[in-house]
């Protein structure tokens, strides 16, 4: 038996062209006498189709262009195509059979996970415990994704006679990802004694991104097939029917790339994506000289090339000399456009204005802000003339504990380094000057110059301005937040690491308290195993607070002054 694994790129809710892209490999699988060709989870509608799942008129069209498929695929190898299916008033994530111009079976998806970035018990009904589909005379178990998370769908297909189990998968990648998939699917062949292909979609949507890496193994748990990561494959499989049961023969096994490597691949492919599926012509974004910018700089390169990319520095009387070399040296080593513009007379203009309303008061945070914000309002206009999309470059040490500006640095359309933290974002800065990742638009060699690795981080909102004013050490910092974030570990715990409660609850203090930005920060590439949106909510107006023995009373959050005024909190919070 020749199976087809078709690791594919779909768009939410474009059927048509998800269904001509269909079309087109099952044709390509055809000319290399497949037996059957196997798309990803709902591949024909994209994944996740959240609430247009709730959309009749999108329930309709589906099934209207599922059969049309099945009728424009009559010849040729059977398809298993994951879709949404309608029955008796509810909703299926389902995977249906065409075959010979029918659709000949459907099944569907027990497990609706719920948790993290899934919800699927809010659109889909789930289905009873799946039984195989005769597919050309091999009955062929299907569960869907989360259907092998649990032993229970593998087991009932392995009783009930499945004597091969592919598993359609929509599956996002985070920095652990690809190991528990293996171990997941490990567990599942020990467990049944039956071969597995696990396909799993490639492709970004929104802030998930999908890494592909499908694999096949064989009931004896060897690896047989491993497709590549963020890229397209169509890979016809070969199976022989032993005395053992079915066994793929060896195929190719690409290498994956891991660490720093995967999570810059994952940024470029979501910023690619998220460019392209809507329709962008290309992206303009400020450089400012730090290494933030760099990076996001690189990743748009490497994304959608240089002649896509626009760069504007918008120096104010605090920008050093040194900014202004790095962000040009930065823009000419990776071939874009560059252009300056002073923010000083818009600046100086908005100072007027508020003269006499600021009569009297010292200058603060306020005036600081007023800085970022001119940026953020140069930046659109320039978006909104020439129609590149504006990306926004803060990452997640900053969103944690409110280190941005609301209207300012924190305009844009979306932040591919949203989920990674700043020491994160050093490690894959260094790591973009090393490699030159497979498939990238941009240029070999340094393309982050070494000043920018080197130099404090600095806003430079200020004179002599660096993070490190109001913020822990970065190492620190990120410890600290990684512990409160990903892990929800107790403050006595994160103490226990080796951080002072001061500095500790100081950390905590703002992550709360910066919630409100949050929820208006532009969607960004998802990384880590929890993320800020979809992975964790949390209430905006929030008074809970860890109750840790302390020598000093800590203050309550409304006798903090400016952690509501959408400026940056950190020095008024600091006092």
């Amino acid at each position: 038996m020749r199976i087809a694994l078709a690791q594919l790129n779909a768009t939410v809710g474009d059927l048509a062209g998800n269904a001509r892209r269909a079309a087109e490999a099952h044709a390509k699988a055809a000319a290399l006498s497949a037996d059957v060709i196997v798309f990803p989870e709902l591949f024909l509608n994209g994944y996740p189709p959240e609430d247009l799942v709730l959309k009749p008129a999108f329930q309709d069209a589906t099934r209207a262009e599922l059969e049309r498929l099945a009728t424009a695929c009559a010849e040729g190898p059977a398809i298993l195509m994951g879709t949404i299916w309608r029955k008796d008033g509810k909703v299926y994530n389902a995977v249906a059979l065409l075959d010979r111009g029918r659709i000949e079976a459907i099944t569907a998806k027990a497990e609706l996970p719920n948790y993290g970035v899934f919800d699927e018990k809010r659109v889909f009904a789930s289905g009873p415990m799946p039984g195989p589909l005769n597919v050309r005379g091999v009955r062929i178990g299907v569960p869907i994704c989360e259907d092998i998370w649990t032993p229970e769908a593998v087991e009932t297909l392995a009783e009930t006679g499945a004597e091969i189990i592919i598993s359609p998968n929509g599956s996002p990648f985070d920095w652990h990802k690809p190991d528990t998939r293996m171990n997941i699917a490990v567990a599942r062949v020990t467990e049944s004694g039956l071969p597995l292909a696990y396909l799993n979609q490639v492709g970004g949507q929104d802030e998930l991104v999908f890494d592909g890496a499908s694999f096949v193994l064989n009931g004896d748990r060897s690896l047989a097939v491993q497709l590549p990561a963020w890229r397209e494959a169509l890979v016809v499989t070969e199976w022989q029917h032993t005395p053992s049961g079915w066994r793929c023969q060896s195929g190719e096994v690409a290498k994956l790339s891991d660490g720093s490597a995967a999570a810059y691949d994952a940024c470029v492919l979501g910023l690619r994506d998220y460019v392209d599926k809507n329709a962008f012509p290309g992206v303009v974004l400020g450089l400012s000289g730090g290494i933030d910018s760099a990076l996001v700089a690189a990743i748009a390169v490497d994304a959608l090339g240089p002649d896509r990319v626009h760069a504007v520095m918008l120096p104010s009387k605090f920008t050093s000399d040194d900014s202004l070399q790095d962000a040009a040296e930065c823009a000419k080593a990776l071939g874009i456009r560059y252009d300056k513009v002073s923010i000083e007379p818009a600046v100086a203009g908005l100072t007027w204005s508020l003269k006499d309303l600021f009569a009297g008061t010292n200058s603060d945070i306020t005036e600081e802000n007023l800085q970022s914000r001119v940026r953020g309002t140069i930046l659109m206009a320039i978006s909104n003339k020439f129609g590149a999309m504006l990306v926004t470059t803060g990452n997640k040490s900053e969103m944690s504990v409110g280190y941005a500006t609301l209207y300012g640095d924190m305009n844009g359309g979306f932040n591919p380094i949203k989920d990674l933290y700043k020491t994160e974002v050093y490690a894959l800065s260094r790591w973009r000057n090393e490699q030159r990742p497979d498939g990238a638009f941009g240029p070999q060699g340094i393309v982050i110059p070494e000043r920018i690795l080197t130099k404090a981080p600095t806003a430079e909102l200020r004179a002599n301005q660096t993070d490190q004013d109001s913020l822990p050490p970065y190492d620190a910092l990120d410890d600290i937040l990684v512990s409160l974030v990903e892990k929800e570990m107790p403050v006595a715990a994160v103490i226990a690491r080796g951080h002072t409660l001061e500095t500790v609850k100081k950390v905590e203090r703002l992550l709360y308290l910066a919630e409100y930005k949050r929820r208006q920060a532009a969607p960004g590439v998802k990384i880590s195993s929890r993320n800020f949106g979809r992975d964790r909510r949390y209430p905006i107006t929030n008074r809970f607070r860890e109750d840790v023995p302390s020598e000093k009373p800590e203050k309550t959050a409304s006798a903090e002054p400016g952690t509501r005024d959408g400026a940056r909190t950190h020095p008024n919070v600091a006092k």
